[in-house]
């Protein structure tokens, strides 16, 4: 049994945001976004789900105290805008959905396809006449 499609690392649209650095720990070890907000105890998935949904900029804006919260002593804020404007160039755009073309055919109208269990109980019905007419063995 798979995990939960919230749950999976595999397939999300946020894991260059998430993975990208926001710098170095004192150790040398890269600093995350993923670990900057869980840090914070903040879901870093709910976070840059509502992060996407906003413009570039409004997103960078509301990164900067976060990054600026971990940011070395001697970082400047320019740095810290920066890394912040890159970080939101990560997020993933939100996919409008758009309806299908209309038919040039149906006049502006949508044509709809009949449900396949209208094929499946006409053919059911043409076997059954079949059979009682005695054109099936």
């Amino acid at each position: 049994m798979g995990l939960p499609p919230e749950f999976s690392l595999l397939h999300s649209d946020l894991n260059q945001f998430l993975f990208a650095t926001l710098g170095h720990e004192r150790s040398g070890a890269p600093l995350t976004v993923l670990s900057a907000l869980t840090r914070l105890n903040i879901d870093p998935w709910v976070e840059g789900a509502q992060l996407s949904r906003l413009s570039r900029e409004e997103a960078a804006q509301l990164l900067v105290p976060l990054i600026a919260s971990f940011a070395e002593e001697e970082r400047a804020s320019l740095d810290v805008q920066a890394i912040a404007a890159r970080l939101a160039e990560l997020l993933p755009i939100p996919v409008s959905v758009a309806p299908p073309a209309p038919s040039a055919r149906g006049n502006g109208r949508w044509i709809r396809r009949p449900p396949i269990w209208l094929f499946w109980l006409g053919l059911g019905l043409l076997l059954a006449v079949a059979a009682v007419h005695g054109f099936l063995p």
